[in-house]
């Protein structure tokens, strides 16, 4: 019987990854830039843009979202050139951590559903499978 070593994962919460339309306005080494979002977590964010800023620079993140101001200061923790930045929240405004977890909610909401959707509606390789 064969069995599968579970790696741990580093991070204290899953990346939910984010439909088209979450957007945020981020401040770093004095550049200002709008970039979609790829995924969040509590944790961070990973921002899909071509511009790289050094690993350890700081950043503001400002979140244009419908569940309201979701402000936070973070640091970047990984590179990926030409496709985009890991961000690690090191702050969040008190007064917009309800919108975070309002935010995280309707993501994991949609992400559940879309799971379901492609339940009924199995993939070609899928159905294939299953013949």
């Amino acid at each position: 019987m064969l069995e599968h070593a579970v790696c741990p994962s580093r991070r204290l919460s899953s990346r939910i990854e984010t439909p088209p339309g979450i957007w945020v306005y981020w401040l770093s080494d004095g550049r200002a830039d709008l970039s979609p979002v790829q995924n969040v977590s509590l944790g961070g964010v990973f921002l899909d843009t071509p511009k790289a800023s050094p690993i350890d620079s700081r950043a503001e993140i400002h979140f244009c979202v419908q569940e309201g101001q979701i402000r936070t200061e973070g640091i970047v923790r990984h590179v990926a050139p030409g496709r985009g930045l890991g961000l690690r929240f090191t702050a969040i405004k008190e007064a917009d951590r309800p919108h975070l977890i309002q935010l995280m909610d309707r993501l994991r909401s949609l992400s559940q559903e879309a799971v379901s959707q492609s339940a009924l509606f199995p993939t070609p390789s899928a159905r294939l499978a299953w013949s």
